[in-house]
């Protein structure tokens, strides 16, 4: 698995997940229950992660949509 997007906003997650999904592209989002530890006030990142052999076209498909990495 890779790094593919990192952000606190919640729509950027949801908006990337399913323009991914979209194309066929499996994901999966890190860090989604820390929001327990640091009291609901999403300090804390959450991560989406893809696999090796996909990364390459997810960055495009977030790029073509101005979706900042957050790396």
């Amino acid at each position: 698995m890779k790094l593919l997007l990192r952000t606190t906003d919640p729509t950027v997650i949801a908006f990337a997940q399913v323009l991914l999904e979209g194309e066929g592209i499996d994901s999966f989002v890190m860090d989604v229950h820390m929001s327990t530890l640091e009291g609901g006030i999403g300090l804390f990142p959450r991560r989406i992660m893809v696999a090796d052999r996909d990364l390459f076209i997810a960055q495009a498909i977030l790029a073509d949509n101005a979706i900042p990495d957050g790396l």
